[in-house]
């Protein structure tokens, strides 16, 4: 099935949670969704006999910080093993309280893309059963990955950076 038709099928389900579609030269097709909505539109993605996907290959964090936006992402890369395609969603967030539900009850391998993705940049995935560090030690202030982080001078008293 192509982007364009799991799009639509996505749009004739959950409506106006279905922010955009964008299909470009040389980018793979995407679909912005309501983040409030991530975890139903994820069960439905998984759970539809003709959509079928049960892999989650990858979720990313992302700082979208620009003269444009001061926005957070997140990113989840999709796959059906069975029917062989894929399929990315994306989530926008506020900088300010980067939340949305979390994924991992959906599909398990979002459990350490979630952490890393908290970590890193600060996004908060709701109902994670644990939300801790898992790249930085668990005293680390502040997520390295975002565009507006400050480097600390020191850590435990060693001068950062080396």
């Amino acid at each position: 099935m192509q982007a364009k038709d799991i799009y639509e099928k996505l749009q004739q389900e959950f409506g106006e949670a279905i922010i955009s579609f964008t299909e470009e030269e040389n980018v793979e097709a995407f679909v912005t969704v309501e983040p409030a909505k991530l975890r139903d539109i994820a069960l439905y993605l998984r759970d539809e006999e003709d959509l079928d996907f049960d892999y989650l290959a990858c979720l990313s964090g992302v700082d979208f910080k620009s003269k444009q936006s001061d926005d957070l992402g997140v990113v989840y890369h999709l796959y059906s093993v069975a029917l062989k395609h894929r399929f990315v969603l994306k989530v926008v967030l506020k900088r300010d309280n980067p939340k949305v539900p979390t994924v991992e009850n959906v599909w398990k391998a979002a459990n350490w893309h979630e952490r890393e993705a908290w970590d890193m940049y600060g996004i908060v995935f709701e109902d994670h059963p644990n939300h801790i560090r898992i790249l930085t030690p668990y005293d680390w202030e502040g997520h390295p990955l975002r565009k507006d982080y400050k480097e600390p001078d020191e850590y435990n008293g060693m001068k950062v950076p080396y």
